[in-house]
């Protein structure tokens, strides 16, 4: 997709998710400090929009950057990843656990920074879907209407 002509996708803070950080607890194993998705705001077989409120009280900041708080790059890559998982894990049975891990990442792009007080807006669609446990996404990372940052990555889904 041309970067000129993505927009960013919307949202109604009065709108109740589609999961919430209960259910996104379940499906995936990070915990404080690495849970970095709070909630779900869209959801379909091609796509998910995932929500994290970056805010100061997270331990990053106390030494990224003392004096200018900045949310480092790994963790935006991170978020994007963990939506990612979220989207790979939509259709996984119920009552069985899956993990997903990294294979690779490729074209990651910081295009603008990212401070507490923001809210990431992390839309993730597949490139391939997942076939024999391997999907290939691509993440775009909203703040506002801006784009804070992309990635294309490879994701592998196992069954615990």
């Amino acid at each position: 997709m041309n970067p000129k002509t993505k927009t960013p996708p919307y949202y109604d803070p009065d709108a109740e998710p589609i999961m919430d950080i209960n259910r996104i607890q379940q499906l995936l194993p990070h915990r404080y400090p690495m849970g970095l998705v709070d909630k779900v705001i869209e959801l379909n077989d091609e796509e998910i929009v995932g929500l994290k409120n970056v805010t100061f009280n997270e331990a990053i900041f106390t030494g990224h950057f003392p004096t200018e708080p900045v949310m480092p790059g790994v963790y935006i890559i991170e978020a994007m990843a963990q939506c990612g998982g979220l989207l790979a894990l939509k259709d996984a049975g119920e009552g069985e656990r899956f993990s997903t891990y990294f294979l690779g990442i490729k074209e990651a792009k910081f295009k603008k920074k990212v401070i507490p007080g923001d809210t990431l807006l992390i839309r993730v669609n597949y490139i391939t879907p997942v076939s024999h446990g391997i999907a290939t996404m691509h993440a775009d990372c909203y703040v506002g209407s801006q784009i804070a940052a992309e990635a294309t990555f490879t994701a592998r889904i196992v069954k615990q």
